[in-house]
């Protein structure tokens, strides 16, 4: 190789070794303020998705949910039930929203899933194209809960004072 072969090599080494540097400190301090934010964002958004999806409910065909609710949940009256359900979701929202009262807010918030699923085994015809994977907008409106589920898990979690670190314990046997 010759000399100046191995100075761009070395010149490469140098930038790959500058280049790793900044990359990881940049990803330090993202990986940071997500830890820092994350849970508190996570927290807001739901309670914003409860809250205004609550509302929708409270106006009469305002809501894309509205009709997959009176088709499958034939046995209740809606013109107590869809309001109802709305001021529900609405607690939910502003529970998570203020963050106040979270355990009681995710308790509420468990309470009211099986009814947002309940399509699936009330009226599978409006929640599926083609059995088991084919959904409707509907179905895929239902299967999104999942995430909602799983983000209350996570709150859930943190309600004795826990969080999120953006860095592992050292020295920890797990």
């Amino acid at each position: 190789m010759k000399c100046g072969g191995k100075a761009q090599l070395m010149q490469l080494t140098q930038l790959r070794k500058q280049y790793q540097t900044w990359f990881n400190r940049v990803d330090w301090q993202v990986t940071r303020w997500m830890a820092n934010h994350g849970l508190t964002l996570l927290r807001i958004s739901m309670g914003v998705v409860f809250f205004w999806f609550g509302a929708l409910k409270l106006i009469p065909n305002l809501s894309p949910a509205e009709d997959l609710i009176r088709q499958s949940i034939t046995f209740l009256p809606m013109n107590l039930f869809l309001p109802f359900l709305a001021i529900w979701e609405m607690i939910i929202g502003v529970g998570f929203i203020t963050g106040r009262f979270m355990r009681a807010t995710i308790f509420l918030l468990f309470l009211q899933m099986p009814g947002t699923i309940s399509p699936i085994f009330l009226r599978p015809d409006l929640v599926f194209t083609q059995f088991p994977f084919g959904l409707t907008l509907e179905g895929q409106y239902i299967v999104k809960n999942a995430v909602l589920i799983s983000a209350a898990l996570v709150l859930g979690a943190t309600v004795r004072g826990g969080g999120l670190r953006s860095e592992p314990d050292e020295g920890i046997d797990r």
